[in-house]
């Protein structure tokens, strides 16, 4: 018997060049080279520039809050001693004193040297020090006479020598090309986006403390899918080379958290990355974060009430209120209730038409633009919304009852067929979330995937919504009636943070290569 063919092996794909570093000023080569010199001056004497810790710290913010300067008065006070390290963001010198600004993730302090009183040896190290330099101080509370409160060096210990020079002043770097491809400069120059951050990583605490305390389970839904389903979008693939077979990565773990319910999970959720390999603009990332979940036994109205609770909820828990100025100057209030208005009522509202009755040449005519002859009467009028409508919906509000063919998953409304019951909740003209009660019957969400597979899509780069016969098979087990819904959670943080675009809110945004 002959043995087995080997299972064919694809070429490796070459990888694609990063992005070239940007060319080394003249001033950047002459400092970095003074910084080495440095370095080598160091190990020359015997002192390792990067050693491996600095154990019994303590953290500059913990200082301030144990001395009040007014208190102490002015000159040193010895009897407290702290042993802080941070980062050197400023140096300046007075005659035989110098003065140097220390900075670690609690916040900052002055460090005082003075030649008078400071072993020579000492007093040299201090400076050497470069602005961007990783120090430890060993020092004694004093408090200037304009009545800062300071630390007198006794000791000094170089953590780590930065060899390249601050961008910028290291309080403050505005340019957005260097702030979105050079995120740690940003962090170290700018304490907004510290703060940002920090809060980025409170929202998403509170969520998942949300949800827990909501009686949900969280289930960690695959990011490699054979089939990427629950939402219409283009998938990243890839290729897994053990297995030999296209992988992609999720769009949505709407299927998977469905297929918990059927299994007697009656409440799960979802917090992770999903991937869509579409646009970018100020409010699509082709990688972003995402809250879903699935509330068994329940319908739209049930979770966009849940929603509203939820985001007002987690907004007090991060922000301390619900009221969220924008960074226009005009503010967002999220306490519940939010406003609540149909599609069909939105459209008369802004556009003095009723989509029910109009023909469909007044619905072309208002859209302006090109329109497929294929396209649909609800593919247009979900147009006429997206276009037209949700751009100038600024205060929170839950837009429902949209057109069939707007979602292949979503239960039709129990009194319009031709309507599905699926909401989405808009503020500051994006949709930041949305939700449905979701079809449970396998022999209808087959036919709505084939007929959804054989649309052609209004977009024509769009892909053709999957029909996933496991999800369907899943279904014919029996899946309870339920809502389900989803946040897009850097929308969310934009919303709270009042910042205009994503890239602010994402750590290490998507961009394109510099030219």
């Amino acid at each position: 018997m002959a043995p087995p063919a080997p299972a064919p092996v694809r070429p490796p794909v070459a990888p694609s060049a990063p992005a070239p570093a940007a060319p080394l000023t003249n001033r950047e080569t002459i400092v970095m080279g003074e910084r080495r010199a440095k370095v080598e001056r160091l190990r020359a004497r015997g002192q390792e520039p990067y050693p491996h810790d600095y154990p019994g710290r303590t953290m500059i913010a913990a200082v301030h809050a144990a001395h009040d300067p007014e208190e102490f008065g002015a000159g040193e006070h010895p009897q407290w001693r702290y042993r802080i390290a941070g980062r050197v963001v400023a140096r300046r010198g007075h005659g035989r004193t110098m003065f140097v600004d220390v900075r670690d993730a609690g916040g900052w302090i002055q460090v005082v040297a003075r030649l008078q009183g400071t072993p020579e040896e000492l007093f040299q190290r201090m400076l050497e020090l470069d602005v961007g330099d990783l120090v430890g101080i060993d020092g004694t509370v004093y408090v200037t006479p304009n009545g800062q409160l300071s630390l007198a060096v006794q000791g000094c210990t170089l953590l780590a020598k930065a060899l390249r020079p601050p961008a910028a002043k290291y309080h403050g770097l505005e340019d957005l090309e260097t702030r979105y491809r050079r995120r740690e400069l940003d962090l170290i120059a700018n304490e907004a986006t510290r703060e940002l951050f920090i809060a980025r990583a409170r929202t998403v605490a509170a969520l998942r403390e949300w949800m827990n305390e909501h009686g949900f389970v969280e289930i960690e839904t695959p990011v490699l899918q054979t089939l990427a389903g629950g939402a219409n979008a283009r998938p990243f693939v890839t290729h897994h080379n053990t297995l030999d077979r296209d992988l992609s990565l999720t769009i949505s773990g709407e299927f998977h958290l469905k297929r918990c319910v059927v299994g007697g999970l009656e409440r799960v959720y979802m917090l992770d990355k999903c991937f869509r390999n579409e646009g970018i603009s100020h409010k699509h990332s082709p990688e972003f974060t995402l809250l879903e979940w699935e509330m068994g036994y329940a319908d739209y109205r049930d979770v966009y009430t849940y929603m509203e609770q939820l985001i007002a909820g987690v907004a007090g828990r991060v922000l301390g209120g619900t009221v969220i100025e924008q960074h226009d100057g005009a503010s967002i209030d999220l306490t519940p209730p939010w406003r609540r208005i149909s599609v069909r009522d939105v459209i008369a509202e802004n556009l003095n038409l009723d989509v029910a009755v109009a023909e469909r040449e007044e619905l072309v005519e208002r859209l302006g633009d090109r329109v497929p002859a294929h396209a649909t009467w609800g593919q247009l009028v979900a147009e006429l919304y997206s276009k037209l409508i949700e751009p100038h919906i600024f205060q929170p509000t839950i837009v429902y009852d949209f057109p069939v063919e707007f979602h292949p998953v979503v239960k039709r409304h129990r009194e319009q067929p031709d309507l599905i019951e699926h909401f989405e909740v808009v503020m500051r003209g994006i949709e930041v979330a949305s939700g449905s009660t979701e079809l449970n019957d396998p022999d209808e969400q087959r036919r709505r995937f084939v007929e959804q597979r054989n649309r052609r899509p209004l977009d024509e780069g769009e892909e053709p919504y999957p029909a996933d016969e496991e999800f369907v098979r899943a279904m014919e087990h029996g899946m309870p009636p339920l809502g389900g819904a989803g946040i897009g959670v850097d929308r969310l943080l934009a919303i709270f943070t009042g910042r205009e675009t994503l890239r602010e809110v994402i750590p290490f945004p998507a961009l394109r290569n510099p030219r």
